[in-house]
């Protein structure tokens, strides 16, 4: 199955490609992508991976925690983002 996992505390090191590294030894990583700030670029320190998995439980076992750069990594199955019911059109400038 499918799954979307959530990885933060991040070094800023870790950019996409060593991210789908970390997770390939668990499974088929179909995507990772580390979340950078649009202002400066740099990592945001936390990034989502989507993958297969038949055990999700196994998997964040096996790589939360994983020492990366003197960082532990946190890893959770990722929550969809709720729906503020607005939409792109509703949108007023704040200032």
């Amino acid at each position: 199955m499918q799954v979307k996992l959530f990885v933060g505390n991040l070094p800023w090191s870790v950019n996409d490609t060593v991210l789908t590294q970390i997770f390939a030894d668990h499974g088929e990583v179909q995507s990772a992508r580390v979340i950078s700030d649009r202002d400066t670029g740099r990592s945001r320190g936390f990034g989502f991976v989507e993958m297969e998995t038949n055990d999700i439980g196994a998997l964040i076992q096996a790589t939360d925690g994983h020492e990366i750069d003197g960082r532990n990594l946190r890893v959770n199955q990722a929550e969809e983002k709720p729906s503020s019911g607005r939409t792109s059109y509703d949108r007023r400038d704040r200032y």
